[in-house]
C-alpha cells in the first residue's frame, strides 16, 4: 500500500524528483508512489525549512571535519586529503528488503568459501570443467605459494562486501564481490554518526538497526581466533598513502587493535611478532588491509616494500591466522562472475538466491558469438580486473557507443584478445534521493553491504554504506570520480535495542592489560614530541626578533642580529618574515602524528592541523611586515602550547605517552643549552638577559623569586638549575630521567640500562653546578650529550 504524500506539502520537495524511464527507484515505486518505508522521513523532510536543512546538513559536515574524516585523492600533481563526501540523505530499506539481501548474501559467502577452499586445496572445479584453467592459472590474485597452505582456523574468508545494486525489475543483483581487503566498514559507522546528527530527532525515534552489535560480535571473534595463547590481534595497513588510511586507523582505534605496517612485524621461527619497545611480542590473528601479493616480498612479489618477508612462512606454520586468507583476492577476478551460478548449483544444488549481474568470458567460441551479437547491450573489459562495473578502466569498452563503422574492429578485437576479454550486461543501476537546491533528485546508487564470520556464523551489518552518483552518470559513483557516501538506514520491526561495542561483564571486573607499544609508533611519538617543541622555540625567537625590529626599526642592531644569527644556526633564515623551515618543522610534526593516528587523539590531530594551516595562510599573505610578524608569532604560539596542553592534559600515561614527553624534554633541554650558551656568554649584545627571560617565559619568575638586579646569575640559576621552572634544563632532565626509568628494560637485576646511566649521569653532572660554574663551554657539552640520548633512545627501543 503507498503511502498518501500531500502534493501541497511536498510539491517542492519532489518538484524535480523524476526518476530516468527504464530505471527503478528507491523512493518511487514502479506506479510512481513513495516506498512505505520512506514515508515518515519524508513528511520529517517537508516539515524543515530550507535554512533549517542547511544548518542540519552543516552540523552532520561539522562532525565528520572535526572527526578529521577524508579520503586520499589522487590526481597527476600528486595525492592530496579531501573532505569525507557526504549525502546526507540515508538510504532507506525495509527489514523485508533486507532480509532477502542477507539470506542471498550469507549463501553467496559460504559459496565463496567452498570456492576458494578448492582452488587452494583439492582442484576439483577445475579438474571436472567447472572452471577453466588459464583463467585461474594467468590471475595474478591466484597465489602459487599459498596452495595446500590451510588455514589455522580451516576458514579462508571472514571478513567480506559485496557491492550490490537494484536493477530494472526492482530485483537486488550483486555487482562485485570483495574478498581481498574490503574497506568502507569504518566510514560506514562515521556516516551513522554523521547522518544520525544530522537528523537526530527523527533518528531517536525510527527504530533504525543499529551498527555497534556487529562489530563487537566481531571483535570478540578475532579475540577468540588466538586461542590461549598470550598473542595479539593487529590490522596490517599499506600505510599513510593508501587511500583508505584513515579508515583503518580509526578501526584500529574503535576494535582497540594494534596498527601495523610490513615494517614493524618480524617473522622469527616461523612466528609472527611485533618489534615493540618491550622486544619482540607475537601476533597470531592479522587483519589485512593490504593487497595479498604485497605482503611478502620473499615468497610473493619480491618488489614490494610494504611486506614482512616470511609472511607466508608464519601461515604454513600454523600459528597465524590471516583476515582474510592470503590468495582470497583471486575470487574478485570478474570473469569468474560468469561461472558462480553454475557452480552454485554444482555444490550447494540450489541457484543463487541473490543472482550477480549476467556475465560472459570470452574464451570460447559460443561466448564470443553471443557477446558479438549483442555487444551494444554490454561493456567489455579485462576477464582479470577485479574493479566493479560502474569503474570503466581505460581498456574497457562500452558496447553502445560503438556503431557499424568500427564493428569490424570490435570482432577482429575479440577474436584476438580471446580469453582475456570479459562481456557484462551493461549497468542500469536504481536511483535513490540526494538533495540539491533544496529538492530532491533522483542518483544513481549502489550498495556496500559488510559481512563478518562470528562463532555463530555469517554475519551481516544491518547497513552499510552506499555510493552515490554525484550526476546521473552510473560511471562517476566512486569517490575518485565525484561520488558521494550516503549512510544506510534498514527500518521496520519492533524498536531496536542500543547496544555498544562494550560486552556484557559475566565475572568480576578485571582491568585490561596495558596495550603494546610497536616501536615505530615509539620513534614517532617522539619526533613529534621534538618537533613540536622545536617549532614553540623558534616561534618564540621569531617574536623576539620582529618585536624588537618593529620597535627599533633596525634590524641589524646587535641584539636583532644576534637573534638573525642564532636563527639562522637553526635553520630558519629570515629572507621571508616567517621562514620556511618554520612550515617544514609543523609539516614534520605533522608528518610523524599521521603515521600513529590511531594513537593519537582526533581533537590534537586537529589542533596540529590548524595550526599548520594557519601558519601556511599567514605566510602566504602579502606585505608582511615585523609588526604583523609578532602578532602572527604570538597567535601561533597560543595555538601551539594550545595543543600541547591538550595532547599532555588528556593523554593516557601509557608508553606512548612517556615517548612524546621524551622528544619534548630533550629537545626543551638541548635549546635552552643553546640559548643559554650563546646569549648568557660575556660577549652577548646588552639585552641578551633580557631575551633568554623572554623566550623562556620567565620573567614573572625572576621577579617572584629573586629580588635583585638582573645579572647573569639569577638567569642562570633559574633557566639552568631550577627543579620547580619547567623552562630549566635541570627541570628537563629530571623530565627525561623519570620517563627512561619508567620504560621497560630501565632496570636488570638492579643494575641501570646504558640509557638510564646515561640520563643520570647528565642529571647529576648538572644538579652539581653553580650558576657561576656553568660556562658557555659546559653548556655545549652538555648540549652534545642531551642529543647523544636520542640515540641510545634508538638503540634500546627503536632499532
Amino acid at each position: 500500500m503507498s503511502h498518501a504524500i500531500d502534493p501541497a506539502a511536498f510539491g517542492k520537495l519532489l518538484a524535480d524528483y523524476t526518476p530516468a524511464k527504464g530505471s527503478s527507484d528507491e523512493l518511487l515505486d514502479a506506479n510512481g508512489h513513495v516506498r512505505p518505508v520512506w514515508g515518515p522521513f519524508l513528511k520529517h523532510l517537508a516539515g524543515l525549512s530550507a535554512d533549517e536543512v542547511a544548518q542540519r546538513f552543516a552540523r552532520g559536515s561539522q562532525y565528520l571535519n572535526d572527526a578529521g574524516v577524508y579520503f586520499r585523492y589522487y590526481e597527476e600533481e600528486g595525492t592530496s586529503e579531501r573532505a569525507w563526501p557526504l549525502s546526507h540523505i540515508p538510504l532507506l530499506i525495509d527489514r523485508d528488503d533486507w532480509q532477502t539481501i542477507t539470506e542471498g548474501l550469507v549463501q553467496r559467502a559460504e559459496l565463496l568459501e567452498e570456492v576458494v577452499a578448492d582452488l587452494y586445496g583439492q582442484n576439483r572445479l577445475i579438474a571436472d570443467g567447472h572452471l577453466p584453467a588459464s583463467l585461474i592459472a594467468k590471475s595474478p590474485e591466484w597465489l602459487r605459494p599459498m596452495v595446500g597452505v590451510q588455514p589455522r582456523t580451516g576458514k579462508y574468508l571472514h571478513f567480506l562486501a559485496f557491492e550490490i545494486g537494484r536493477g530494472p525489475d526492482g530485483k537486488w543483483w550483486v555487482l562485485g564481490d570483495r574478498t581481498q581487503a574490503p574497506s568502507g566498514a569504518g566510514f560506514a559507522l562515521e556516516n551513522r554518526v554523521a547522518t544520525a546528527k544530522t537528523f537526530s530527532d527523527f533518528y531517536a525515534k525510527a527504530h533504525v538497526h543499529r551498527l555497534a552489535g556487529f562489530f563487537r560480535r566481531f571483535r570478540e571473534t578475532l579475540l577468540n581466533l588466538r586461542g590461549e595463547t598470550d598473542s595479539r590481534v593487529a590490522i596490517l595497513t599499506p600505510g599513510l598513502m593508501n587511500d583508505t588510511y584513515f579508515e583503518h586507523a580509526y578501526i584500529a582505534r574503535y576494535l582497540g587493535f594494534m596498527l601495523l605496517d610490513g615494517e614493524d612485524l618480524v617473522v622469527s621461527n616461523g612466528s609472527l611478532m611485533v618489534r615493540t619497545i618491550a622486544g619482540l611480542r607475537p601476533i597470531s590473528v592479522l587483519w589485512r588491509r593490504l593487497d595479498a601479493n604485497w605482503a611478502d616480498p620473499l615468497e610473493l612479489n619480491e618488489q614490494s616494500q610494504i611486506g614482512t618477508p616470511g609472511m607466508v612462512e608464519a601461515l604454513r606454520g600454523g600459528g597465524l591466522t590471516m583476515i582474510n586468507a592470503l590468495g582470497a583476492g583471486v575470487l574478485e577476478t570478474r570473469a569468474l562472475l560468469a561461472f558462480l551460478p553454475r557452480i552454485c548449483r554444482h555444490l550447494r544444488g540450489e541457484p543463487l538466491k541473490l543472482p550477480n549481474i549476467a556475465t560472459w568470458w570470452c574464451g570460447d567460441q559460443r561466448t564470443r558469438n553471443y557477446v558479438s551479437d549483442n555487444f551494444g547491450k554490454m561493456t567489455i573489459s579485462r576477464s582479470l580486473s577485479t574493479g566493479l562495473p560502474f569503474t570503466i578502466g581505460p581498456n574497457d569498452v562500452l558496447g553502445g557507443n560503438l556503431n557499424s563503422s568500427n564493428r569490424a574492429d570490435f570482432s577482429a578485437w575479440l577474436e584476438t584478445e580471446q580469453d582475456a576479454l570479459v562481456g557484462q550486461e551493461a549497468v542500469t543501476l536504481s536511483t535513490t534521493p540526494a538533495y540539491a537546491d533544496g529538492k530532491l533528485v533522483p542518483r544513481p546508487m549502489s550498495l556496500r553491504v559488510f559481512l563478518a564470520r562470528t562463532e555463530s556464523g555469517w554475519e551481516v551489518m544491518s547497513g552499510g554504506f552506499a555510493r552515490i552518483g554525484g550526476s546521473d552518470d552510473a560511471s562517476a559513483l566512486a569517490m575518485q570520480s565525484g561520488g558521494r557516501a550516503a549512510d544506510v538506514w534498514i527500518l521496520g520491526g519492533s524498536p531496536t535495542n542500543s547496544e555498544t561495542l562494550i560486552p556484557k561483564q559475566d565475572g568480576p571486573y578485571v582491568r585490561s592489560r596495558p596495550s603494546l607499544l610497536p616501536a615505530r609508533a615509539a620513534d614517532n611519538l617522539f619526533w613529534l614530541g621534538r618537533y613540536v617543541e622545536r617549532a614553540e622555540g623558534a616561534l618564540r625567537l621569531l617574536r623576539a626578533f620582529h618585536a624588537r625590529v618593529a620597535e627599533t626599526g633596525e634590524p641589524e642592531a646587535p641584539m636583532t642580529a644576534a637573534i638573525a644569527a642564532h636563527l639562522a644556526q637553526l635553520g630558519l633564515d629570515l629572507e621571508q618574515p616567517i621562514p620556511p623551515g618554520l612550515q617544514a618543522t609543523l609539516n614534520s610534526a605533522l608528518a610523524s602524528a599521521s603515521k600513529v593516528r590511531d594513537r593519537f587523539s582526533i581533537d590534537g590531530w586537529l589542533a596540529l592541523n590548524d595550526l599548520a594551516h594557519t601558519l601556511a595562510a599567514e605566510r602566504a599573505r602579502p606585505g608582511l611586515d615585523s609588526e604583523d610578524a609578532t602578532l602572527v608569532m604570538g597567535a601561533l604560539l597560543r595555538k601551539i602550547t594550545g595543543f600541547s596542553g591538550l595532547v599532555h592534559e588528556n593523554m593516557y600515561r601509557f608508553a606512548g605517552w612517556r615517548f612524546l614527553s621524551l622528544g619534548r624534554a630533550l629537545e626543551r633541554a638541548q635549546v635552552m643549552c643553546g640559548l643559554l650558551s650563546e646569549f648568557a656568554d660575556a660577549e652577548a649584545p646588552d639585552g641578551a638577559l633580557d631575551l633568554l627571560l623572554e623566550v623562556g617565559d620567565s620573567t614573572l619568575s625572576l621577579n617572584q623569586r629573586y629580588a635583585v638586579t638582573l645579572s647573569r646569575d639569577p638567569v642562570m640559576d633559574l633557566l639552568g638549575l631550577d627543579t620547580f621552572n619547567p623552562r630549566s634544563i635541570l627541570y628537563q632532565l629530571k623530565e627525561l630521567r623519570s620517563h627512561v626509568e619508567a620504560l621497560p628494560g630501565a632496570d636488570f637485576n638492579g643494575q641501570p640500562s646504558p640509557l638510564a646511566r646515561a640520563t643520570l649521569e647528565l642529571y647529576a653532572q648538572l644538579a652539581v653546578q653553580t650558576p657561576d660554574s656553568l660556562t658557555s663551554e659546559k653548556l655545549e657539552d652538555l648540549r652534545g650529550k642531551i642529543l647523544s640520548l636520542s640515540e641510545g633512545l634508538f638503540t634500546a627501543y627503536i632499532r
